[in-house]
Order: structure tokens, then C-alpha cells, then sequence
């Protein structure tokens, strides 16, 4: 390998997701990036964009270079017709840099996030002509968790989608993954001979933008308010929320509200109206800036995972009620490294209990302790600081990747 540069690194950054689009994974890679470029570094962030109408287009924000290349669209599909698209897009991704002006970049290293697993290829191409290491930044652990949700089944589908993300962690250098918990599931999946170790989630504060919702207009007014924010899909147990809303429905205290998009989001409002839950109002995704004014009006953030999922994370939504002071209530998967973080640190509520009595009753806990809503909000805005900032992850990603080039 060419040695990396002790001082500033040019860096791809590769992704499926970036602004403007509004998932956390586009939040966090334009977090990332504008960090790596602010320590002094040179990041492209590598990006598809359906519809793009030509093959490439390069743009630079604030010192981050921006190469996005036209690719079939992968979100908001049937599971069939993603899968088909998230195998191509590696390819059509590959094409587009090829015929771009950083066709020949020679990259100091190659940083890319997971998921999507489909990436391989251009991350292989890219590392392979560089001769440069790689991280792999593992947020979710695919298909895993699609079996654990009852997605799919293991099978041979099941086993194809295995070997790409194999294929995937063969190639990195490190691989970042985002939950204590998860390191000793991949350890020895392969014979590769990655480092892995704990990368935390980020977030960056971002500036205060007024939120397009207005609790006031809405049902809701007057009541303590449990907000969901983030995305609604099968990952997320969705329908738990739903049924912890239904039984406080007798109480007029008490409000929910869902922000967001996802795959489920259709079937949860229709199961809303089924139930006929006067307490629930849905809005649809708003801009990340403007999460904080949304969470200002609210006073309870609530996180719910699967119970049934064997991999572990740290939520994103998590990230944003501990900056904006909200206490947490959370329903968490078995050995969740996350229910003893939020215990420990006193900033809120959580279980991974599937029963939903037992949600029920944390939530009315923190309903009627709002006297300690104060002290959650300084060790949650205390922890944000010390444990998820950008700077903290962009220096370790950096660091490791000079440590795997013997630097």
C-alpha cells in the first residue's frame, strides 16, 4: 500500500443517501463530510441520484466535494424491485465515476456506509486503483434483521443477500459497527482479518429552523406530547406505539405524534383510524432543521425496535431527543446495549420487556414525574456531547485508517 499522508487525506466518502434527501443516513454522511473537511482533510462524498438526467454532476459545499452520478432509484420500492435496483446500483454508480473528472483521483482512503450492502463493487474498484485503505461504517446488519422482523425467511435469498454482505465486510479495513453489542456477531464471519470496533452514531446541532408543525393547531394542544420522529418501517415496531396510544386513550393528558415516512406508514395511519385514536395525529418528514422547533413543543421522545431483532443500534431519533432534552421511552430488542445507557445515565425510561403492559407503565411513569423533566435534559444534552458528536467519530475514523496503513 502508498503511504496515507500524515497531515490531510483525500477521502471517498461513499454512500446511497445524501442530501437533500432527509434519512439519518443522509444526515449523518453530510455531517460527516463537512467534519472531515472542517479537521482539513479532502472528502467527495460518491452518491447516486435517480433522475439525474445525465451521467454525472459535481458540486462543492463549504470544501466538500459532491460527485453525484445517475443511478436506478432504490427507495420507497417493493422488495422485490429494490433488491433488483440495490444490485445494480454498484454498476451504474461505477459508470458514472468512470465517465466524471475523478475517474483517475488517486484516494488516500476509502470511507463508506452501510447500508446499503450493494456498494462492494465500486468500493473494491476504487480501493483496488488507489491501492488505499477502507472503513466500513455498519449501521445496520442486513439481512439479519430482515429475518428477525420476518421480512424474509433463511433461505436462499437469505443466503445470497448473506454472501454480498460478506463480501462487503471483506472488504474493509475496520469496520465501524455501532453497538458494543454487535461486535461479537461478526467476529469471525470471515477469514478477512478487519479490525472491528465501536463507532458511535453523530450528530451535528444543527441551526434551529422553525418547524412546519404546530402542536397548537392540532388535537393535541395542551396535552404532554409523545413524539415519534424518524422513520416507520418493519424495523420498528411501529404497531407497539399504536397499542401503548390506544390504552392512554382514556387520558386527556397525554398526545402522541408521528413524524416521519417509511414503508409502513400507510398501514399505520390506516390502523389509527381503525382504532379510532383521538389521541394520535401524523405529520409527514420535515427538513432535519427543523426537528429541533418540532421537538421544543414536545416533551417525551420515544424509540421502538423490534423485539425480535438480534442486532442492536442507537437509533438516530435517539440522538435528536438527547439534544433537545426530551426524556426517552423506549422499547428495545433483548441485550440492547441502549436500555442500560439510558438507565445508567438517568435520561429516561426503557425495556425490552415485549409485553405492553410494561411499556404502558414506563410511559405513565414518565407522565407523571414531569417534575424531573429538568435534570433528564442536562445529563441528555451532557451525553449528546460526550459520546455521539461528529468530531469524535470523524477522528477515530481517521485515525484508524492511518493505523491500518501503519501510521
Amino acid at each position: 500500500m502508498v503511504s496515507v499522508k500524515a497531515g490531510a487525506m483525500r477521502i471517498a466518502l461513499v454512500a446511497d443517501a445524501y442530501k437533500p434527501l432527509r434519512s439519518s443516513a443522509a444526515v449523518q454522511i453530510r455531517d460527516l463530510a463537512h467534519e472531515l473537511a472542517a479537521q482539513g482533510h479532502s472528502p467527495t462524498v460518491i452518491v447516486p441520484a435517480a433522475g439525474l438526467g445525465r451521467g454525472w454532476s459535481l458540486e462543492n459545499e463549504s470544501g466538500v466535494e459532491v460527485l453525484r452520478v445517475a443511478a436506478p432509484r432504490t427507495k420507497d420500492l417493493g422488495h422485490v424491485r429494490r433488491a433488483l435496483a440495490e444490485l445494480l446500483l454498484p454498476y451504474f454508480m461505477l459508470r458514472g465515476v468512470s465517465q466524471s473528472p475523478l475517474s483517475s483521483v488517486q484516494w488516500d482512503a476509502v470511507v463508506w456506509y452501510s447500508p446499503s450492502i450493494f456498494l462492494g463493487p465500486l468500493v473494491s474498484r476504487l480501493k483496488r486503483a488507489s491501492h488505499c485503505p477502507s472503513y466500513l461504517i455498519l449501521r445496520d446488519m442486513f439481512p439479519e434483521w430482515a429475518v428477525d422482523a420476518g421480512v424474509m425467511e433463511k433461505g436462499p435469498v437469505f443466503g445470497l443477500l448473506k454472501r454480498v454482505a460478506r463480501y462487503q465486510y471483506s472488504l474493509a479495513d475496520t469496520i465501524g459497527v455501532q453497538s458494543p453489542a454487535n461486535l461479537g456477531l461478526l467476529d469471525g464471519s470471515n477469514g478477512s482479518g478487519y479490525r472491528l470496533e465501536v463507532l458511535n452514531n453523530w450528530l451535528t446541532q444543527g441551526r434551529n429552523g422553525q418547524s412546519p408543525i404546530s402542536v397548537a393547531d392540532t388535537p393535541l394542544t395542551g396535552r404532554t406530547i409523545f413524539v415519534y420522529a424518524g422513520n416507520m418501517g418493519v424495523a420498528q415496531d411501529m404497531p407497539a406505539v399504536l397499542q401503548l396510544a390506544e390504552r392512554m386513550q382514556s387520558r386527556k393528558d397525554a398526545g402522541f405524534l408521528f413524524v416521519g415516512r417509511g414503508t409502513e406508514t400507510r398501514k399505520l395511519r390506516a390502523l389509527a383510524a381503525k382504532l379510532k385514536l383521538n389521541n394520535v395525529v401524523f405529520h409527514d418528514e420535515i427538513e432535519p432543521w427543523e426537528v429541533p422547533g418540532l421537538l421544543a413543543q414536545c416533551h417525551i421522545g420515544i424509540v421502538a425496535l423490534d423485539p425480535r431483532h438480534t442486532t442492536h443500534n442507537v437509533p438516530g431519533k435517539f440522538l435528536t431527543y438527547l439534544q433537545a432534552g426530551l426524556p426517552v421511552l423506549a422499547r428495545l430488542n433483548p441485550g440492547n446495549d441502549l436500555e442500560v445507557l439510558v438507565q445508567n445515565e438517568g435520561i429516561g425510561l426503557a425495556c425490552s420487556d415485549p409485553s405492553i403492559d410494561k411499556f404502558h407503565e414506563l410511559a405513565v411513569q414518565l407522565l407523571e414525574n414531569r417534575e424531573a423533566f429538568e435534570q433528564t435534559a442536562a445529563r441528555g444534552k451532557d451525553l449528546s456531547r460526550r459520546m455521539f458528536s461528529v468530531e469524535a467519530a470523524a477522528t477515530q475514523i481517521v485515525d484508524s485508517l492511518r493505523h491500518s496503513n501503519g501510521l
